[in-house]
C-alpha cells in the first residue's frame, strides 16, 4: 500500500502524505456483506448521555471478513476494495457456486486470480495452507490458533 506524498506548496501541505488508493477496483461494497456499526452517542450502560457532544455523523458500517474459509474452495477475486475499519485493503471474491466474501487482500493480489484453501493448495500469493506446507522464510497474514478457528493474529496483511 504506497503512500502519497504532496508537494509543500502551502505551509499545511508541507510533510503532507496520504494513502495512494491506485489499486482499489471499485467504490460501492456489496450490500449483503455489510452490517450497521452501532454508536453510543456518549450514553452509558442504563441509556443516559454521560458525554455531551458524540451524537450525528455519518452512517457507518463493517464490512464482514471471513477469517475461517472452508478447506477445498476455489474461488476468484472480482474486486480491491477500501475498508475503513482496518489498515488492510480488502478482497471481494466469488466462489464456484456464486457465494460472496471479503477476505484480507495480501500485498499482491490482482483482479481475477485464483484462489484456493487447504492441504493441497499451491503456495502462491492469497492461497490458504497449513504453516507446515509454507516454507520459511514467507511472508504471512491471518493466522489460525487453533484449526478451524479463523484467523486470530496477524489480521492486516
Amino acid at each position: 500500500m504506497p503512500i502519497k506524498t504532496y508537494n509543500p506548496t502551502t505551509p499545511g501541505r508541507r510533510g503532507m502524505s496520504s494513502q495512494d488508493f491506485d489499486e482499489i477496483t471499485t467504490k460501492k461494497p456489496l450490500r449483503s456483506l455489510l452490517v450497521k456499526k452501532t454508536r453510543g452517542n456518549g450514553r452509558n450502560n442504563q441509556g443516559r448521555i454521560t458525554t455531551r457532544h458524540k451524537g450525528g455523523g455519518a452512517k457507518k458500517f463493517y464490512r464482514l471478513v471471513n477469517f475461517k474459509l472452508a478447506e477445498g474452495v476455489t474461488a476468484t477475486i472480482e474486486h480491491i476494495e477500501y475498508d475503513p475499519n482496518r489498515s488492510a485493503r480488502i478482497a471481494r471474491i466469488k466462489e464456484s457456486n456464486g457465494t460472496y466474501h471479503y477476505i484480507l487482500a495480501s500485498a499482491g493480489m490482482k483482479v481475477g486470480q485464483a484462489i484456493t484453501s487447504g492441504e493441497e493448495a499451491s503456495i502462491e500469493n492469497g492461497n490458504r495452507l497449513p504453516l507446515k506446507n509454507i516454507p520459511v522464510g514467507s511472508t504471512i497474514h491471518a493466522i489460525e490458533l487453533k484449526p478451524g478457528k479463523g484467523a486470530q493474529l496477524v489480521r492486516s496483511a
